[in-house]
Order: structure tokens, then sequence, then C-alpha cells
């Protein structure tokens, strides 16, 4: 496949976004940005969410964990339907009841200003590197396969796409996005879809399932050693509060199931939600087998986040998984990044700014267009730092595991505000959600050199837990604030 028929299915993609956001774009109000009017069908949420759940990391990584992990990560996945229970039981209740639009509000009404803060900061923290780094990995996959043929440069590639996400956010914000990301995660499945079958013939494989059960590297559960990152206890619970703190306590995530008519609405997109999303993980890990066994039998060399795109790409398949491939890439790539412009435009508008107290309506509009804008330069200039001044992929890799760390603070605030009555020195909070990750990242260090133990994903609920500690320690009665 040439690099200019890349670039035009690229160009066509952006073309059908832009068209939805065009049919889906009414009065380009904050309540349409913000919450879609609440008036999104569970169903198109549901789905929609899949997509946004598995980033363009996701789409290269998972299939190329499994040569060396097997399918240790389901243990992951199922932990995760026990998170989304807990989603949908405790928390939505919560922030319907309240009526919130941003969830960081909670903070306040349970803490105060400095809680709330606390907590919406490290959300923008985590999202702007996450979102970028997300961007970043896919960036140079299509940098390499396409523009550099074109002699585009990486920051013109950059700039573009993040030019094309804001033209399509930019007026209705969450109410096309409910829709665009319902397209790309069709986008996405059919590209799973297809290489599986494309590659399971290329295989000679005839009866899938016996395929799967003789494999060597058909392992989902691992009890052996307490020490490995692969322990099930660890990988299960670790699953379970990534879902809750990623999808719960997450802006981004709960912004969509808030677009719900109703409560009852919101809990059925979970539920569904849930379903689909551990079978398409299972099948993502099934399709790494296939990658995997494919690659050694064509003598492709590449491993990990290179497997599945130098097998799409090789030319020995056919256009048709490359061409899946590519959208499959974009779609996973961009229904993450167009959700985090719109959520992180959110949480500073309200959360920060505080816009819907300080503005009338019309002055609202004017400043949530501006900080659309600028969140937009912000991903721009964070990808630019990861291209240029950051050689080193494994600093960038580093700086995003830290960057997930910073969900830590907030599962504890949460955990604390939620199960507990106890009133807490609100001026404090910063700092107790400032020593907690820093803490968890000494105690993880230290156990692997000395102990050669492995926190893996664990490392959440170590953070978590300290930050609870700390909220204890400070613990007092200096307000009449009493919990929710």
């Amino acid at each position: 496949m040439q690099a200019y028929q890349i670039l035009l299915l690229v160009l066509a993609y952006f073309v059908v976004l832009i068209l939805i956001s065009f049919l889906t774009n009414k009065s380009g109000s904050n309540s349409e940005f913000f919450q879609a009017n609440r008036q999104s069908p569970w169903y198109l949420v549901a789905f929609g969410m899949i997509g946004a759940s598995l980033s363009g990391v996701t789409f290269i990584s998972i299939p190329g964990t499994v040569a060396f992990s097997s399918f240790s990560y389901f243990q992951v996945v199922l932990g995760y339907t026990i998170g989304y229970a807990v989603i949908s039981l405790v928390l939505l209740p919560l922030y319907y009841r309240l009526n919130l639009t941003s969830i960081y509000t909670y903070l306040d009404t349970r803490f105060g200003a400095k809680a709330y803060k606390t907590g919406a900061s490290y959300f923008i923290l985590s999202r702007i590197i996450g979102a970028s780094f997300r961007l970043f990995l896919v960036a140079n996959v299509l940098q390499l396969v396409v523009f550099d043929a074109l002699g585009i440069p990486y920051y013109v590639t950059v700039s573009i796409t993040i030019l094309l996400i804001w033209l399509y956010t930019f007026r209705s914000g969450i109410k096309t996005i409910v829709w665009t990301d319902t397209l790309q995660t069709l986008f996405m499945l059919i590209a799973l879809g297809i290489s599986i079958y494309f590659i399971s013939d290329a295989l000679e494989i005839k009866d899938l399932w016996a395929y799967l059960e003789t494999h060597n590297n058909f392992q989902i559960f691992f009890f052996e050693d307490y020490k490995s990152a692969d322990f099930f206890f660890k990988q299960f619970i670790s699953g379970m509060f990534i879902a809750i703190v990623m999808t719960g306590l997450d802006q981004d995530m709960m912004q969509k199931n808030l677009t719900c008519r109703t409560l009852k609405d919101a809990q059925k997109n979970i539920f569904w939600f849930t379903i689909v999303l551990t079978v398409v993980n299972f099948l993502f890990l099934f399709l790494g087998l296939l990658l995997t066994d494919y690659a050694d039998m064509q003598g492709i060399t590449e491993t990990r986040d290179d497997l599945f795109p130098a097998v799409a790409t090789s030319g020995t398949l056919g256009i048709a998984i490359a061409v899946t491939f590519i959208l499959g890439l974009i779609a996973a790539a961009y229904s993450s990044a167009d959700s985090a412009l719109t959520s992180l435009t959110t949480s500073i508008s309200i959360d920060i700014l505080e816009i819907q107290k300080r503005y009338s309506e019309a002055s609202q509009t004017r400043v949530r267009k501006t900080i659309h804008i600028f969140i937009s330069l912000v991903l721009i200039a964070v990808m630019m730092v990861f291209k240029y001044a950051i050689a080193d992929k494994s600093v960038i890799n580093k700086l995003f595991e830290f960057a997930g760390y910073t969900y830590g603070p907030l599962l504890g605030l949460y955990a604390f505000g939620l199960f507990t009555r106890w009133i807490v020195k609100d001026r404090w909070i910063p700092i107790i959600a400032i020593i907690a990750p820093i803490l968890s990242y000494v105690v993880s260090d230290l156990s692997l050199t000395y102990l050669n133990f492995e926190f893996g994903f664990f490392i959440l609920i170590l953070n978590g837990a300290l930050t609870f500690l700390g909220l204890v320690l400070i613990r007092g009665q200096h307000d009449e604030r009493t919990g929710i």
C-alpha cells in the first residue's frame, strides 16, 4: 500500500468524523458540549466506550505481549469486571444524585476547595501526558509508514492531526464524541475481526478453538510466583482498582456515562460495556497468538509493539489487512484523543476556572472555546517534547508510568470520602497527594531491588492506601463538613 493511498484513507476518515460533527451539532451550547443535554442513548455510549478504553497503545501492545506473557493480561481484564460493578452500583448513583458535570465537584462537597483542585489537577496532568503519549506512539507509526515517504515533517503531521480533532469537537464536544466514538469502535472491531480471519487463513487453521487450547502460549492464570508481576491475585485485584480509578474516577470516561438520560440507562451502559470489553480483550490476545506464529513463519523479527504493524504492513497478507490496520489504529488512537481533549476542556473550565460561577452564559462559551484551543496547543507541544527533547523512549515510558501514579491519590480521596465520615484538614490534602505517589515509587523500587518483588499494577493500590493513611493522619475538627 502506497503512502499517498494511506494519506487519502486518513483524510477520508476525518472527513467522515467532521460530517458526523456537522450532523450532531445543534446549538453548540455549554450543556451540549459538557453533557450532551443528557440525551445520549445508553447503547451508543456503551459501544463507543470500547474504543475509548482500548487506545492506540492497547491496539498495538496487547497482541505483542502474548509471546512474552501469554494471556496473563486477561487476569487484569477479569478484575475489570468487579471494578465496573463498583462503578455501576456505588459511583454512578453518587454522580447522578449530585447532578455532577465534573465528577471532581464531589471532592469540594466532601472535603473542600483544596481537595477539589487537587483531584482535578491530577486528572488534568494525567490526561495531558497520557493522551499525548498515546498519540505520540501512533503518530510515530504513521510518520514511518506514510509521512516520511511524502516528505512531511513530524511537527506538521502532529499539528494537522490535532487541528482535525479540534474541528469536529469544538462546537458540540461530548455530544459529538458519543457518536464519533461509536464509529471509531466499529472500525477498530472490524480491523480486529479481519486481522484474525486473514492471519488464521494464512496459517491454515481449521479449528480456532483447538489451535488455542493446544498453543504453548495459551496460559491465563499464574499462581506459581507471588513475586512476579503476572501473579494472579496481583493482576486480578489491580484490574479491579484500575477499572474503578481509570474509568470511575476519570472525568474523560465518566463524562460519557453522565450524558445518559437516567441512572438506570447509565448502569445498563456499564453492564453491556463490561461484557463486550471482556470479549474484545480476549480476542486481541488471541490475535497476538496468530501474529506471533505468522511472524515466525514469514521470518518477521519485530516483537512487542512493533509486531502488529510489521505484519499488517508487510504486504504478505494483501491490501485488505493493511487498510483495516491503519483504520483500526487511527480509530483506537483518536477515539481516546478526542474525548481527552473534550474532558480536559471540561475539567479546566468547570474545576479550575469555575466558569459556571464566575461568568455569564455567553462568556462561559467564549472561555470554553479559548480553553479548547489552548489544550489543543498543549497536546501539540507535549508531543513535540516527546519527539525532539526526550529522544530516549524509556524516559517517555517512565513519564507515562508516573502519570499513572497520579490516579492513586484520587483512589484514596474517594475511598476516604465514601467510606468514612471523618473530617479532614483540607489545606493539607495537596501535600498528602504529592507525598503518596513519591513514597509509592520509592517503595516499589526498593522492593524490586532488595526483595525481587514486582508491584506491577498493584502500585495503584499502594498509592491509594498511602493517600488514605495520610488523610487519617490529618483528620480533625477544623470545619463542619460531613461525608456524603
